[in-house]
């Protein structure tokens, strides 16, 4: 990981294999978790398509990373 410093990393924080909705604190949890390893270096994305999904799950998953990561930057910018 300590390869990394100097990179742009890109971090699945949404399970597109699960029907479960992330709450914005797992979010937010997995987003500092990264940012440990590449402080403000940091793209956060789901960890694979969502076309295979309901849509209205897929729905909820992308809300929950929108808000999740909106709560990340105020709590880790």
């Amino acid at each position: 990981m300590g390869l990394l410093a100097d990179k742009v990393l890109l971090v699945g924080v949404i399970d597109v294999g699960s029907d479960v909705i992330e709450t914005l604190e797992q979010v937010v949890i997995t987003i500092g978790c990264a940012l440990q390893w590449v402080p403000k270096r940091l793209f956060h994305r789901t960890n694979c398509g969502l076309a295979s999904m309901n849509r209205e799950v897929a729905e909820k998953k992308l809300q929950a990373l929108a808000q999740g990561a909106a709560l990340a930057r105020l709590r880790y910018a």
